[in-house]
């Protein structure tokens, strides 16, 4: 049983350039460096890597997620416990966060029924209707036994008028409240599969950790108003959800301007499914320190890298004898080894090594980058670093 007197993490900011922030985040399975990306591993896997390169010095990896909606759907909460929790199923021992399936539920547009009491859907794998509401969620991720939990809230689209967003932030703010209920009951009853016992570093209690989401679609007064009401209730981190949904850049950027600042200072901030590699500098000028995509992985299956001179696609022809690497400026496995020229042969000849190695590439480029970001906040030279990153990706047209 945990210890309800200590947190189930820490959070110290070890210096800041500006807004941007370095911290350590101690989790009750190890240290995590911010500002941090966290790889997307929806279905219990990180797609085309195995989590032996993810652990390697190449990568490194501390965190990555996991999918409530699509693990609950398949292969279900009872396999998964049976398994002994998701860290056990699927061979994980570092930090796990799982979303709540809130943003999942919402994609599926027509074919759900949101009410106060929960969404109502059809399962996409079989088509059976199901049932997801704050305590559901809640259950499954006790069940799932991650690290890190989010609350179930309801995302609304991004260019929501205000009356929309009004009603969806009040809706969030309820489910806020009814998950961070029933989420301490299961914490009190032992339905945690993922808990540690005592091995657990002295000040950490054991327990998961829950973060609160703040949403508001782009209006700024909305924002306030559910950032007030999310840290009234009281988590151990906060994101901002609901951004990366269909509005104009400009708009998430005043948002996260506007937000970020003013979330509090000695809890972690997280913005969910963004972004690009610059979107992740931008946030972390804006004071972010935890981030998730899809981008990666999911371009690297479909043929492109993410280089310090910007996006490059290995399917076009001019690449057919280059023996240069991906990014000369790379010192990833990948680079070191392969050529373009290799590469694209992999990719037009149906390779699956193909998706695999620029998977592997475009992940180490992410981590890299927040490493190296990380670095120039410590050493004060982050404006800089900043300024330079931009400037390279810009002079390739991208």
């Amino acid at each position: 049983m945990h210890n309800p007197k200590k947190s189930p993490i820490n959070f110290e900011v070890i210096a800041q350039d500006g807004e941007a922030r370095a911290g350590i985040l101690n989790t009750r399975r190890g240290l995590i460096e911010t500002p941090v990306f966290m790889p997307v591993g929806t279905a219990g896997t990180v797609k085309g890597i195995r989590f032996e390169e993810l652990e390697s010095k190449d990568l490194d990896a501390r965190i990555i997620l996991g999918n409530t909606y699509h693990l609950w759907l398949r292969p279900g909460v009872e396999t998964i416990k049976a398994c002994g929790g998701l860290h056990r199923f699927i061979g994980w021992d570092r930090a796990l966060l799982t979303d709540s399936g809130g943003f999942q539920v919402w994609s599926l547009g027509a074919l759900r029924k949101i009410s106060e009491e929960g969404t109502e859907f059809r399962s996409h794998v079989d088509g059976s209707l199901r049932f997801l509401s704050p305590e559901v969620a809640m259950e499954v991720q006790a069940a799932l036994g991650s690290d890190i939990v989010m609350v179930f809230d309801e995302c609304a689209p991004g260019k929501a008028t205000h009356d929309e967003a009004r009603a969806s932030l009040e809706l969030t703010a309820r489910w806020a409240k009814r998950s961070r209920e029933r989420f301490d009951q299961l914490q009190g009853d032992g339905s945690d599969k993922g808990a540690i016992g005592p091995t657990q570093p002295e000040e950490l209690s054991g327990a998961q950790a829950l973060f609160g989401i703040v949403q508001g679609a782009g209006h700024r007064d909305l924002r306030h108003e559910s950032l007030a009401r999310t840290v009234e209730i009281g988590f151990d981190g906060y994101a901002i959800g609901g951004l990366s949904v269909g509005e104009e850049k400009s708009v998430m950027w005043d948002v996260v301007d506007e937000v970020a600042p003013l979330m509090p200072p000695g809890r972690p901030r997280y913005l969910m499914g963004v972004g690009t590699p610059e979107d992740l500098i931008e946030a972390v000028a804006r004071g972010v320190d935890m981030f998730d995509c899809v981008l990666p992985t999911r371009n690297g299956r479909t043929g492109q890298a993410f280089t310090s001179q910007g996006k490059l696609n290995i399917k076009n022809a001019q690449w057919t004898e280059d023996q240069r690497p991906l990014d000369d400026s790379c010192a990833c496995s990948v680079c070191q080894r392969h050529s373009r020229a290799y590469l694209r042969h992999l990719h037009q000849s149906g390779e699956m090594l193909a998706g695999i190695l620029l998977t592997h590439h475009n992940l180490a480029f992410f981590l890299d980058t927040m490493r190296r970001v990380r670095q120039s906040i410590r050493s004060g030279d982050f404006p800089k670093f900043r300024r330079k990153f931009i400037e390279r990706l810009s002079a390739s047209g991208e």
